[in-house]
This record gives C-alpha cells, sequence and structure tokens, in this order.
C-alpha cells in the first residue's frame, strides 16, 4: 500500500518505520521540506521518500496518516486529501493549539474538525492513545497473550476495516468504539488514555 504521513514527529516517525517493515512504501512530510527529513527517512531503505506536504498527501492511495497538530488542521491540502483515509493522531492541547472554542465546550472533537476541513475523506481516530516508544517496542504477533489494543472511531465501515488491517500488522489489536464522535471517549484524561490493555479489558474499560 502507498501510505503518506502527514508530520515527521514521534508517531509520524515512529509509523513510517512501523509501515515500511509491514510492507508499505510511504511518503513522509513536514513543514520544514523534503531535506529536514534525510536522518528519519534515509535509514528505512527505499521504500520510504521525503516529501511535500502535498506530494505526500497526493502518494497516499489510498490512505494518509494526519500526524500534525491539531491547529495545523486548517492549513492541510483539501484537493489531494479528499476521498482518502485519513487516520487522525492528533490530541488537541490548547498550551501548543491555543483556544479553539468548539474542543473547549465539547461541540466538537479534533476528529470531526479535521472531517469538516477535507468533507469528501473519511476520517479514523487511531494512534492518539499511545505513547510513540510504547508503539515502537509493544507490538506482539496476532494472537499473542499480552497484545495490546488501540481504541478506534470513524464513520465509514470500509475505511476502518482497512486502518485495523494496518494496526494489526505492526503488532496490535484494535477495538472500534463506533462513529467518529465516540472519539470523545479515549481522549487524554480518559480512563484508556496511554493505558496499556488487551481487547477485552480495553472494551470493558470503554464501557
Amino acid at each position: 500500500m502507498k501510505i503518506g504521513i502527514l508530520g515527521s514527529g514521534m508517531i509520524g516517525g515512529t509509523l513510517a518505520g512501523l509501515l515500511v517493515r509491514a510492507g508499505h512504501e510511504v511518503w513522509v512530510a513536514n513543514t520544514r521540506g523534503p531535506a529536514s527529513l534525510s536522518d528519519l527517512v534515509d535509514p528505512l531503505g527505499p521504500s520510504a521518500h521525503p516529501a511535500g506536504i502535498e506530494e505526500a498527501a497526493a502518494a497516499g492511495d489510498p490512505l494518509v496518516v494526519v500526524a500534525v497538530p491539531v491547529a495545523a488542521y486548517a492549513s492541510l491540502p483539501t484537493g489531494p486529501l479528499a476521498g482518502k483515509v485519513l487516520v487522525d493522531t492528533g490530541n488537541y492541547a490548547p498550551s501548543r493549539d491555543g483556544r479553539i472554542a468548539e474542543l473547549e465546550v465539547g461541540t466538537w472533537t479534533s476528529s470531526k474538525m479535521l472531517a469538516a476541513q477535507v468533507p469528501r475523506a473519511r476520517v479514523v481516530k487511531m494512534f492518539n492513545t499511545i505513547y510513540y516508544a510504547d508503539l515502537r517496542d509493544q507490538g506482539r504477533p496476532s494472537g499473542s497473550p499480552d497484545r495490546r489494543a488501540l481504541p478506534m472511531a470513524g464513520d465509514d465501515a470500509t475505511a476502518k476495516a482497512l486502518v485495523a488491517e494496518l494496526v494489526d500488522q505492526i503488532g496490535f489489536d484494535t477495538v472500534d468504539t463506533g462513529p467518529l464522535a465516540t472519539g470523545r471517549s479515549f481522549q487524554p484524561g480518559s480512563a484508556v488514555y496511554n493505558v496499556r490493555l488487551d481487547a477485552r479489558a480495553l472494551a470493558s474499560a470503554l464501557l
């Protein structure tokens, strides 16, 4: 699969390595430009490409990982992202993103904000509850008794199935919480945020 990754920080960079090792081709972008990505991309081999934001957005087929601050959602290139599956890894942080009224009062989630920004995309919330080092180190083969599960939310069943498949390939189970709005159940401060749980325990904690 061809996967665009917008953001080269801890989560974006970690996913780039995991997805390449799972057999996918990735295009990684950040706001500093392709020349800044050699230390991240070069060790990953020929399946990883440094790219500009629009290039990575266009290259993802059919999936693009959005691993940028929530405040940057408004500047994403909507044209190349239209029709794509967008994996929203973000969490709203007022100290970084500034105060966003709709998120402050809870009428919106960051994922719903992303979906509104790119209305033809299919947004799936995933990877926002796990520390990057745990994402890098805690993957286990399918069926392992200590396999960690991650929560997922989204409105499109086909998109969620695709994301769950990728999550399985990099060593984690998935618990589907339901529509995109249910992503608020695993935001920072929730009982499951940054907590290692297997699928049964995670599903129980989300009730």
